[in-house]
């Protein structure tokens, strides 16, 4: 929930109004259910004070679904803590090497990277309206933000035969055949992204 806290989730209803309020869910299935088991299972993972059937991340951005393997008895909170961070797609994903593993497992088959400098000041207005465009594609195409500044991305650059001195930069890619264009900007702008995106979806 927004708060932090578990919630309680009773029917098919409770669990669709809680999915649809949030663009990563995490939910758990118990074989004996309470509010307290389920508290304990998710903060402290004690002795198993649940049974837990399943556990699973609904993932808005391309409506996609990813279950966490509950037959290992080694589940403890840090492999959920990593299971939720790894299939952690958003509206716009920040591209790490924990999240790369969901952004290569997404159904989307188009990728678009804004990469720029993050500590740039112009970079919330860039972000802002980067994911005014991410509302236009939700389900077509997976948005992503790049930190020039960390050295983990400096190969991305480099695939993409980009320049620090270059940035910011978009670039677009489609999956299955790694074909890609990448368009230096002085700044973004909404109907920037629109045309770039649209240009190459056709």
């Amino acid at each position: 929930s927004t708060t932090g806290k578990p919630i309680l989730l009773n029917n098919i209803a409770d669990a669709e109004a809680f999915t649809s309020g949030a663009e990563v869910a995490v939910i758990g299935f118990f074989q004996v259910c309470s509010q307290h088991s389920a508290v304990n299972w998710q903060f402290t993972l004690p002795e198993r004070t649940a049974v837990t059937v399943g556990l699973f991340a609904c993932l808005q951005v391309d409506s996609e679904r990813r279950d966490l393997d509950m037959n290992d008895r080694d589940v403890d909170a840090e492999k959920l803590t990593r299971f939720v961070r790894m299939n952690e797609l958003r509206l716009v994903t920040e591209y790490n090497p924990v999240t790369a593993i969901g952004v290569m497992q997404s159904s989307l088959e188009f990728n678009l990277l804004l990469i720029t400098d993050k500590m740039s000041p112009k970079h919330p207005e860039r972000m802002r309206k980067f994911r005014t465009a991410a509302e236009l594609y939700k389900g077509k195409i997976l948005f992503i933000l790049l930190d020039s500044n960390l050295k983990t991305n400096e190969r991305v650059l480099s695939y993409f035969q980009l320049k620090k001195s270059q940035l910011p930069a978009l670039a677009i890619f489609h999956t299955p055949d790694d074909e890609h264009v990448v368009l230096t900007v002085d700044d973004i702008s909404i109907e920037r992204v629109q045309d770039f995106c649209n240009n190459f979806l056709q």
